[in-house]
């Protein structure tokens, strides 16, 4: 199955959606991506800070940033994945 550039975890509850986040980064990983988006929404930014913490730890994870403005601003991360 084929590894999409964007996993959208809008409207999950946080306990919903950090599993699928983990699931998403390994497979992103193993299918060579190197740069994927979250979508997150914007909401009351809980899922967002979530997303963040999870990421900052996550030993796949090179770097993250808020997407830009077009990009999806607030409502979207933009994920740099380890090399392997």
């Amino acid at each position: 199955m084929a590894v999409g550039l964007e996993l959208r975890i809008r409207r999950l509850t946080v306990h919903e959606a950090l599993p699928k986040l983990d699931q998403y980064l390994n497979s992103a990983f193993m299918a060579g991506l190197s740069s994927v988006r979250v979508v997150h929404g914007k909401g009351t930014g809980a899922l967002r800070k979530a997303v963040h913490e999870m990421l900052a730890g996550h030993p796949l994870v090179k770097s993250f940033r808020p997407a830009d403005y077009g990009e999806g601003d607030f409502g979207v991360t933009i994920v740099e994945l380890a090399i392997h």
